[in-house]
């Protein structure tokens, strides 16, 4: 290990995610760890960052023109950027990660350019090389693996949820929080109104799950299989473009979609289009169910089911809870 410092983005504060722990083993392995947090961090949310060898929680006071930044409005790209920018200049942090989510990279991209430090975007490793921190990435719709080696004085990176196994620290700490000031400067956009989307389905987010079932076109509509071979393995729900576009799900897999990696992707009636492949290539085990034996999925696929998806997947769904039971 290095005398390297990294901090860990937390937000919310309120709770440790899969991605979060995962972000904090990562950063173990690269130097001392720190957390950056919003809002002020709870006993429980301390207790996790303790097991995983956070020894301090750095916890941001945004102001603008004198006034305290609202609660909403301090979860905004802007002003995430400004206080991890703040962070890394009050203790002089080599390394700051972040989690893959559209307003993680809009603020990474921001503190990065407010820093001069080095942006590398989707990483799925990292690690110290002659005291450089060099991420692995996959790129052109995951046909290439790279390496990125960051010259800057500090690197902020943003990490592919899945890209390593949470670990915990043989001896937990005790985090010490310690407030320090944001100055945010005035913004041309004013946030009106915040609204977070409950979820009630329990299943896990689409970008940090570890086992996705996503249908397309064969679906014809109906997804019903789809979630119940999601909710057999606890796994998120995800579509193709196509079947988004339809409006037969909400979010979809894609390169201007939700970009995965998880550890089991399984798709169910999807073509295999370059544009969805690059959303989920990533993936360390492909399975392709379609009644389509030229599908062009199965070309990148690990496991292979020709036939229809409303007769497989309910099997399949039966026979995991069998075995679960």
């Amino acid at each position: 290990m290095t005398n390297r410092t990294v901090q860990v983005l937390l937000d919310p504060a309120t709770e440790v995610r899969t991605s979060t722990l995962e972000l904090l083993t990562i950063a173990r392995g690269l130097g001392r760890v720190e957390a950056v947090a919003l809002e002020a961090p709870t006993v429980e949310v301390l207790a996790q960052l303790g097991a995983y060898g956070v020894e301090t929680v750095h916890q941001a006071e945004p102001a603008r023109d004198g006034a305290c930044v609202s609660g909403d409005e301090r979860h905004l790209p802007a002003v995430v950027a400004a206080a991890l920018a703040a962070a890394v200049r009050l203790t002089d942090a080599d390394a700051v990660l972040l989690p893959t989510s559209f307003a993680a990279k809009e603020a990474a991209a921001l503190a990065a350019h407010d820093l001069g430090a080095g942006l590398v975007i989707d990483a799925s490793s990292l690690r110290d090389v002659h005291g450089r921190v060099v991420a692995g990435k996959r790129v052109f719709a995951g046909s290439w693996d790279t390496e990125c080696a960051v010259t800057a004085d500090v690197a902020v990176v943003t990490v592919r949820a899945n890209s390593a196994v949470a670990q915990p620290v043989e001896t937990a700490v005790e985090p010490v929080t310690e407030g320090y000031a944001v100055e945010v400067p005035t913004s041309p956009v004013a946030l009106l109104s915040r609204e977070v989307k409950a979820d009630t389905s329990g299943r896990p987010p689409l970008d940090q799950a570890a086992v996705v079932v996503a249908g397309g076109r064969g679906t014809d509509g109906d997804f019903g299989p789809v979630e119940d071979l999601a909710d057999a393995l606890g796994a998120a729900v995800g579509a193709s473009r196509d079947a988004a576009f339809e409006g037969w799900w909400d979010s979809y897999v894609g390169q201007t979609g939700v970009t995965i990696a998880p550890r089991v992707y399984i798709g169910a009636g999807i073509s295999g289009a370059p544009h969805h492949r690059g959303g989920m290539q990533a993936s360390q085990v492909i399975v392709a169910v379609n009644s389509d034996p030229e599908a062009p999925i199965f070309e990148i696929c690990d496991f292979a089911v020709v036939g229809r998806l409303a007769d497989v997947l309910p099997q399949a769904a039966a026979e995991i809870r069998k075995r679960k039971s």
